[in-house]
């Protein structure tokens, strides 16, 4: 009798977040990727891969990163963008072989905050941008490293 119970409170709890739009399964294995912005050589070769030629500057994001980073393997980001309506968010480490290093997606209602850790092979500024009505709006910040982590 427990077991028929149980099934049966699994299959009503499954049911209603599918019915009530909290889980959907299809929506994570419809998530594109855009192969041109992550393979770009250079900041703004990745930042037109990602309709962003000439954001504007902001004092609306928020960048935590450390002055200096000791290692270059690990460099924690976190990132708050309080430009309202936030669509989207991408990292871009200037001076890495490959600048795009992060780009999230943000349904309406979600808070934009990231917190990330990316590879850096060497002093490079870190720039932020975030998509919001139609518009792209840019912060940066330096961040020194004294051991490279992108290197052979």
């Amino acid at each position: 009798m427990n077991a028929i119970r149980r099934t049966t409170l699994k299959a009503a709890g499954a049911a209603f977040l599918l019915a009530s739009g909290l889980l959907h399964p299809l929506r994570a294995l419809a998530a594109t990727w855009n192969k041109a912005a992550f393979a770009s050589k250079t900041p703004a070769d990745a930042l037109k891969s990602i309709g962003a030629s000439s954001p504007l500057e902001s004092k609306d994001i928020l960048i935590e990163a450390p002055q200096i980073a000791e290692n270059g393997l690990v460099v924690p980001i976190e990132i708050t963008s309080n430009v309202p309506n936030t669509k989207s968010l991408a990292v871009i480490v200037e001076k890495n072989p490959f600048p795009l290093v992060a780009y999230f997606e943000f349904m309406e209602g979600t808070l934009p905050f990231l917190k990330i850790n990316v590879k850096m092979g060497e002093s490079s500024n870190v720039r932020v941008v975030a998509e919001a009505g139609g518009k792209h709006y840019t912060a940066v910040k330096e961040v020194k490293v004294t051991i490279g982590g992108c290197g052979g």
